[in-house]
């Protein structure tokens, strides 16, 4: 099963992620989380301590690998390198575990201009691919806001595309977009869930702009949740509530993906 979750900026995607990681780890899968958010925090709420998040080098910035990969100097990165390095080994070698969970930290790469043709993007790019065509794991991916890193062949693979929202035009317009462009890239199926509910009007907000077989479930607002970012716990070991309805939203999903 390969999952890529993406929504707005401080939707919630990334406690999203990480409790449903949990919980398919939980239930005995190989699970393989990623951090493809430029701003990476999946550790944190996966319950890495702070001295194991200072170990984690993300793989953009892993110049050696990159260049061993590419063939490209790294002194003049941007002139001539490979563009289909090898990346099947990437995740077992640097991906870091805990409490079930495999992580790989993907980085960013820091060049002027989006979906620039270097070696740090191709080969994010190339394993990207991999994890989502041909990777056995149960993937799940936490992304940016936005899908411009997936290309139309790799969509494909996605099994779900889910977009994290919260009660707001602004998340819902993030939702709306990245469906539609999602939709065009061959994404069969491109689900939401509501973050950060605090009463049945806000239920009901995201009812009136959402389509209903689009939805997967709510998770409600949570204090627990924002005090485990401030106590570094995970959010799957202090609010057990956000736990069974990300088990909800779970089961929906899987029947999205199965078509029951």
């Amino acid at each position: 099963m390969k999952i890529a979750i993406t929504g707005k900026g401080g939707v919630g995607k990334t406690t999203f992620t990480a409790i449903l990681s949990r919980i398919y780890a939980d239930e005995g899968y190989r699970v393989l989380a990623v951090d493809a958010d430029p701003d990476a925090n999946l550790a944190l709420a996966l319950g890495f301590s702070e001295e194991e998040i200072n170990d984690i080098v993300p793989i953009a910035e892993m110049k050696k690998l990159i260049s061993d990969r590419t063939n490209a100097d790294t002194e003049s990165f941007g002139k001539m390198f490979k563009i289909n390095p090898k990346v099947d080994d990437i995740p077992e070698k640097f991906c870091k575990e805990k409490n079930g969970v495999k992580l790989l930290t993907m980085g960013t790469v820091n060049t002027a201009g989006s979906g620039c043709f270097c070696p740090e993007n191709v080969l994010l790019k190339k394993l990207t691919s991999h994890l989502i065509l041909q990777n056995k794991d149960v993937v799940i991916m936490d992304m940016e806001a936005g899908i411009e890193h997936i290309g139309r062949g790799t969509a494909q693979g996605v099994d779900a595309f889910i977009v994290v929202v919260e009660p707001g035009i602004r998340s819902i317009q993030t939702y709306k977009y990245i469906s539609s462009i999602a939709k065009d890239l061959g994404v069969k199926r491109v689900c939401a869930v509501a973050n950060k509910i605090r009463n049945k009007q806000d239920e009901d907000y995201v009812l009136n702009n959402i389509d209903s077989e689009a939805l997967l479930g709510f998770m409600h607002y949570s204090w627990d949740v924002i005090d485990s970012d401030r106590a570094n716990k995970s959010p799957y070991e202090v609010d057990k509530n956000a736990v069974m309805e990300v088990n909800y939203i779970n089961k929906n999903l899987r029947r999205v993906i199965n078509g029951v």
